[in-house]
């Protein structure tokens, strides 16, 4: 069986994995975690990094650290992990949703200002599968209306807007590090910025929020989501291999274009943009709705034959559980999002040579 993903682990994990149980630093007050944080900052030319639990994680204690909350509204894409309107929606906010771009899969940016109100507050920009959301006109954007910008790269480390990191736009990134990701640290995640009362408060919120000096009165609710010693130890060797990682996943979405370039009544992805060469995270495949081909049916037929697939993210604005609670009612006319019915995904494995 061909898996989705499976993670490349390696004698340099082994070797800072015993350094941590030799020592026995294994929590969050490890030298480890410092270490990574700093070397992720400097790999996104950011100044601060706080390593958190999981990418879900450095989302909420983002959006906390730039005090979003009841009344604000914050701009997002329709098609993107549910993760990023739930980190809104628990701060007390209203996510407003706009509509992806059927040839790249990002956020329309042509269509972020029509969503603009009095009560929006910020913007997340969500760079999705591959390719980044254009961020020049989105930067002008949000500086023209004061907005604060959000940039979730949970899915780009090591690939570059105009070439610019992604990571390093807006007032906060975050990154995850889930088992799937050009780096991994098992579960866990990291939020960045250039503003140091930002990284101080994200510091607090992912720590409980105790005070300095008086460690058990607390002033703000926070949360425990700190990464260990032992994570770290695995980020810090994986991030050593970032570049050889993206070029092989590049290098392997290449050969998935050349093979399946041939085959009838399916789009697939844009090799690359203007600002951008396609870091192939995933290599998305979406079927024609013409009905000659079903993704259920393929991902099934391609499953006997041992080769692991997943479905796109299921659009916000039609998730039952925010229908439910009262979210994107007048979302109907979005249009674009409808190809996630007919859409399977093809990891681009680190492992697969």
């Amino acid at each position: 069986m061909i898996p989705v993903n499976t993670p490349v682990l390696g004698p340099r994990e082994k070797e800072l994995l015993a350094r941590c149980i030799d020592t026995g630093w294994i929590s969050s007050e490890g030298p480890f975690v410092a270490e990574f944080e700093a070397a992720t900052a400097r790999a996104v030319d950011r100044r601060f990094g706080v390593a958190v639990s999981s990418g879900t994680a450095a989302l909420d204690v983002a959006v906390s650290a730039l005090g979003i909350g009841p009344g604000d509204e914050v701009i997002l894409p329709a098609f993107t992990i549910i993760s990023c309107a739930a980190a809104v929606v628990r701060a007390g906010a209203v996510p407003v949703v706009v509509d992806a771009d059927p040839v790249t899969w990002n956020m329309d940016v042509a269509r972020i200002e029509e969503k603009i109100t009095p009560k929006t507050r910020a913007i997340m920009a969500v760079h999705i599968y591959g390719l980044p959301v254009d961020m020049r006109p989105l930067m002008a954007l949000a500086e023209k209306h004061g907005l604060k910008v959000i940039e979730d790269a949970a899915e780009m480390l090591g690939q570059t807007y105009g070439g610019q990191p992604c990571g390093s736009f807006g007032d906060v990134s975050v990154l995850s590090f889930y088992p799937n990701k050009q780096v991994t640290t098992g579960e866990g995640g990291m939020v960045l910025t250039d503003d140091s009362a930002l990284a101080d408060r994200s510091r607090s919120f992912r720590n409980l929020c105790f005070e300095p000096g008086r460690r058990f009165v607390h002033h703000h609710l926070g949360w425990n989501y700190r990464m260990t010693n032992l994570q770290a130890a695995v980020g810090l060797a994986q991030l050593e291999r970032l570049a050889d990682t993206v070029r092989r996943k590049r290098a392997m979405g290449r050969r998935y274009a050349e093979n399946l370039s041939a085959v009838p009544g399916i789009q697939l992805p844009l090799a690359g943009t203007d600002q951008a060469e396609n870091i192939y995270w995933v290599f998305g495949v979406v079927m024609a709705d013409d009905g000659r081909l079903d993704a259920e049916a393929v991902m099934a037929r391609l499953g006997d034959h041992g080769i692991g697939t997943r479905p796109f993210f299921w659009p916000m604005h039609l998730q039952p559980v925010f229908r439910k609670m009262g979210f994107f009612t007048g979302e109907s006319n979005l249009v674009n999002n409808s190809c996630v019915e007919f859409s399977i995904i093809f990891y681009t494995s680190k492992s697969i040579r």
